[in-house]
């Protein structure tokens, strides 16, 4: 049984008079409060902090993490948002004191070896998404998209080009036509033909000289890769627009082909999904962005450049769509993705696509006898399956699936998206998870399906909640101050 002091707050464990540790007295002497800040800053009295035993908290923050779910004790199918296990090695490496205690504001001669490192990674992405010049700067995938939406801008602008439009397909991300819109352009969307692909007709009818860029993610969030992409990079092309590839994706294609020889401008990585660092709970992230020559005058600045033996950061960029972000971004993840690819190589790069796409077939080949694949029978690192027949006939749906493997110990697939499939399930494995793995989960998804719909909708029945009006709580969340 749980213990229940792990699902107590701080404050009700509070006991007055206890504490972790005792302070020697003060050596300095003491001046009054006032004479240090503006009195109008001041609190009336101290904060209601808890008190409480060193023991206490300890015991407290352990039993909370027995709660979570990771990947380093859960297996985590969480479709298009690639959370591979994260090797430890590399978190070492971070965490060495020459990467780990550098600050931002040192002299660039006391920072040449992470500055070495910095562009040497970006060198390497310019390799592997096949273009020309990287910015390492954006914290995360969808701030590398407005980056890169916000670098169109400037360059139609420098052009006196007057575009209005991004074209994004119905299967996209939703930070797709979020980035656009927060660049300032309109959000049109371009529908799926029958196999889950650009409607290309409707793609050429959305086009004209108000276009500015085409957003595409290949392989689709449907785990297909779009074969069109080349000639859907001609016609926008051919109309004076831009093709942007959403990276988050990269984990089935590493070595196999690279963006920009099939089209795309512009890009944007998730090294801390594609290589491997930590993610989740909103961060730490990164979203470097890479892009051909005729926009790199735009990237964010700075970036690293290398001076005969030297490197240093590069500000003298007028054209710069400037900051955006603080120093130089997640330096911690973009140092666990430089291990990732120098630990891997171009040959084993390949091989993490190929055992990334091998093991989501070998998934959907056993899931498919009993949760329909709407798109076809092969898929790239990732498929979506739908519940949508089990809704009809049993009134069971992807959430109560979902829901219900979290008992199981598993955590729950994306569900509900993309929204072009009903009742959508949609499920990575990743190369990192062994057969074993996969078919234990695929025989508790078997499990899942055939049991009695009142137990599904009332899972999960082991966590310590479980099932919140998920709405209700994003839409009006509490915010309480315990105080006594």
């Amino acid at each position: 049984m749980r213990n229940t002091q792990s699902t107590q707050l701080l404050f009700e464990l509070s006991s007055p008079g206890r504490r972790a540790a005792r302070l020697p007295a003060c050596d300095v002497p003491e001046r009054p409060v006032e004479e240090l800040l503006p009195a109008e800053l001041l609190a009336d009295q101290p904060p209601p902090l808890p008190e409480l035993s060193e023991p206490d908290v300890v015991r407290h923050y352990t039993n909370l993490s027995t709660m979570n779910m990771s990947v380093d004790t859960n297996f985590y199918p969480l479709g298009s948002c690639t959370m591979k296990y994260n090797p430890k090695r590399n978190e070492r490496i971070a965490a060495m004191a020459g990467l780990a205690d550098l600050h931002p504001y040192q002299p660039e001669e006391s920072l040449q070896g992470m500055l070495q490192l910095l562009f040497e990674l970006q060198e390497m992405l310019v390799e592997i998404s096949g273009l020309d010049v990287v910015s390492l700067q954006p914290a995360a995938g969808a701030q590398g998209e407005l980056a890169a939406l916000m670098m169109a801008a400037a360059y139609y602008r420098q052009r006196g080009e007057q575009r209005t439009k991004v074209l994004t397909p119905d299967s996209s991300h939703g930070t797709n036509p979020a980035s656009a819109a927060m660049a300032g352009f309109d959000a049109v969307t371009v529908n799926s033909n029958g196999n889950g692909c650009v409607d290309m007709d409707d793609l050429r009818s959305k086009l004209d000289e108000q276009t500015a860029v085409f957003m595409i993610t290949n392989p689709s969030t449907l785990g297909l890769f779009d074969q069109q992409v080349a000639e859907i990079a001609s016609v926008v092309h051919g109309a004076g627009g831009l093709i942007y590839l959403d990276g988050a994706n990269m984990n089935a294609i590493l070595g196999i082909t690279r963006p920009g020889d099939f089209g795309a401008d512009m890009m944007h990585f998730n090294p801390h999904k594609t290589f491997s660092g930590p993610h989740g709970g909103g961060g730490p992230g990164a979203g470097p962005i890479a892009v051909r020559q005729q926009l790199a005058a735009y990237l964010p600045s700075p970036i690293v450049v290398q001076d005969g033996d030297t490197y240093r950061l590069d500000d003298d960029r007028p054209l710069s769509i400037g900051r955006v972000r603080s120093f130089f971004g997640n330096v911690g993840v973009l140092v666990r993705a430089y291990i990732y690819i120098r630990t891997h190589g171009p040959d084993g790069l390949r091989r993490v696509s190929e055992n990334a796409v091998l093991n989501a077939n070998y998934l959907l080949a056993r899931v498919k006898h009993f949760l329909p694949i709407p798109h076809g029978d092969r898929c790239m690192h990732e498929f979506v399956a739908s519940a949508a027949q089990l809704k009809t006939d049993r009134g069971v749906t992807a959430m109560d699936i979902g829901k219900r493997l979290l008992d199981f110990g598993y955590h729950t697939p994306t569900v509900y998206f993309p929204l072009t499939v009903a009742e959508a399930i949609m499920i990575e494995p990743t190369e990192t998870e062994s057969k074993e793995t996969l078919d234990a989960f695929a025989e508790t998804l078997l499990r899942v399906v055939d049991e009695s719909p009142q137990l599904l909708h009332e899972a999960p029945h082991t966590t310590t909640i479980s099932r919140p009006d998920e709405v209700q709580a994003a839409r009006k969340p509490v915010l309480t101050w315990v105080a006594e």
